[in-house]
């Protein structure tokens, strides 16, 4: 009978202890807003995801939030891939072709080409250009963006075909 007693008393505090770590390891991680590309572009992104490097910047890969085949995590801070985003305005403004934008840059990085956009908090936005689906990477100030898009080049290559996205 006491066994009983102790069991009802100690249940309680267990089902509180879980919750509290349940919530505090909640808050550390990273979320990011899933892209609703069309279904073609959704394909892309799928296959993309299946060829994503497990490390990124020498990190692991950790994936944020609501959890999805649309978006990539690593590290802490964390690089946030987005697959399937609407292209960005400065894509097509002519003071960022013509350097004229302190802001966004075009270049290139490995064989893909690249909208690179500077927040100001100090992190970079990365938006692919002249693939058939736009891949946003968000790298930030903490980390290498050079080597992150180093090693996520083979992967947008093999899984994001050249052209023109919308």
């Amino acid at each position: 009978m006491k066994f009983f007693r102790h069991r009802h008393i100690c249940l309680p505090a267990l089902v509180l202890a879980i919750s509290v770590a349940g919530c505090s390891s909640a808050d550390d991680d990273a979320t990011a807003a899933v892209p609703s590309p069309d279904a073609a572009v959704v394909k892309l992104c799928r296959n993309l995801d299946g060829a994503l490097p497990k490390k990124l910047d020498g990190q692991g890969r950790t994936d944020p939030e609501p959890a999805s085949a649309l978006t990539a995590g690593w590290g802490s801070p964390a690089i946030i891939l987005r697959c399937g985003v609407p292209r960005p305005p400065k894509m097509i403004d002519p003071k960022v072709a013509e350097g004229r934008d302190e802001n966004a840059v075009a270049g290139g990085v490995d064989g893909v080409d690249w909208l690179q956009e500077k927040a100001d908090d100090g992190a970079f936005r990365f938006t692919t250009a002249s693939r058939v689906a736009y891949v946003e990477v968000v790298v930030p100030a903490e980390r290498d963006s050079t080597s992150a898009l180093v090693d996520l080049a083979p992967a947008i290559k093999s899984a994001v075909p050249k052209g023109i996205a919308d």
